[in-house]
């Protein structure tokens, strides 16, 4: 049995390595109390966003290094809301995506993770929502730590009889969620008026202290916006004839839909996207003409859906090649056509046509991709 004094001066040191080396994450572990664990249900590490929780055993089994990079694994965990962003998911996919993004942060800073910390190369510079669809609901792969909030009931012993901290609750776990949020946030603060915070945590940062708004309202506040009840002077399509009438334009939504099939979506993933335009279609009276594209145009397409009928992805699509978005706009270019809106399915990895197109285009991203230009509504 290890000494726990001899322990928590190791921890001491650890922590202090980190206000000096890494002044961000140091100031966030500094909210976590070092708390000495039962070895029956905590093996190496844990945490419930409220404290460090640690089995000394392992601690003294770890480099100093290693200490480091294990505290600030469970400040990441905490600074990211991982406790509070699991919603639906299954909890055990879910920690295995926490901890490969939690890792990633860290070793990309330089920190030496310790045996077994999981660190797939497929998953760098994603987020947890991100890696979650990619991991096997069967995983084997085991987590660094333990992830304490989500595991049972409040108040419920964790392993049998041995004693562990009563979990959060869902009131507190919103609690800890806002103040994580604000410690993260002053935390960076004083790392950038320090110089010492990089593009990247400034991006992930950003990304998690905004608003976000689940891409479902976006898209369907967007489609509400085109479908406007008002006369509109739009230039019309040729197969409307050359006359340029007022019209109504919320009389039907010409809505054009095209899905990245080069193989990095899948076919869950395309089946879903297009049920929850096919929803949307139905509020807002929308004629969706549907293409498939990799490096070129499904032949088979284009699929048009008239308002009163449900969109049905086809059966068979041909995909898989390269990735290039040049072709549905051509084809559209070719045809004279000006849809009100197009809304293109894909992670945004291949080649753009060099111009924007005269109307309005919506980039559903999966992924970190960008784009040059048009509306960019992140999927995850």
């Amino acid at each position: 049995m290890s000494d726990i004094r001899e322990i928590k001066t190791k921890l001491g040191a650890a922590r202090t390595r980190l206000i000096l080396e890494q002044p961000f994450i140091g100031a966030l572990v500094m909210h976590l109390p070092l708390v000495a664990a039962d070895p029956a249900w905590c093996e190496t590490t844990a945490t419930d966003a409220r404290a460090f929780y640690f089995n000394p055993d392992y601690i003294a089994g770890l480099t100093l290094a290693q200490a480091q990079f294990a505290l600030a694994h469970e400040a990441m965990h905490c600074a990211l809301g991982h406790f509070a962003r699991r919603s639906h998911r299954t909890r055990r996919r879910w920690d295995v995506a926490c901890d490969h993004a939690a890792n990633w942060l860290l070793a990309d800073e330089g920190l030496k993770p310790p045996p077994g910390a999981l660190l797939n190369p497929q998953f760098r510079g994603l987020s947890a929502e991100e890696i979650y669809p990619l991991i096997p609901p069967d995983t084997m792969e085991q987590t660094l730590d333990r992830h304490l909030f989500g595991e049972r009931a409040q108040n419920e012993s964790i392993a049998g009889d041995a004693p562990a901290p009563p979990q959060p609750g869902p009131m507190e776990r919103e609690e800890l969620a806002r103040q994580w949020q604000s410690r993260m946030a002053s935390a960076a603060q004083q790392a950038r008026q320090a110089g010492r915070l990089g593009e990247s945590w400034l991006r992930l940062i950003d990304d998690l202290i905004q608003p976000q708004l689940p891409w479902r309202f976006l898209l369907a506040r967007y489609l509400m916006s085109v479908a406007r009840d008002d006369y509109s002077f739009q230039r019309p399509s040729r197969r409307e004839g050359d006359a340029l009438l007022p019209r109504l334009a919320s009389g039907e939504v010409d809505l054009y839909v095209a899905l990245d099939t080069s193989g990095s979506i899948g076919n869950e993933e395309l089946a879903q996207f297009t049920t929850e335009v096919d929803a949307l279609k139905g509020q807002i009276r929308a004629r969706v003409t549907l293409h498939a594209c990799d490096e070129h145009l499904d032949p088979k397409g284009p699929w048009v859906f008239q308002p009163w009928e449900p969109i049905a992805l086809p059966r068979q699509i041909g995909g898989g090649g390269g990735t290039s978005f040049t072709p549905v706009f051509e084809w559209i270019a070719d045809q004279r056509l000006r849809p009100d809106l197009l809304l293109y399915f894909t992670d945004a990895d291949g080649e753009f046509p060099r111009h924007a197109p005269g109307y309005p285009v919506i980039w559903l991203v999966k992924g970190r991709g960008k784009t040059p230009w048009g509306e960019r509504i992140q999927l995850n």
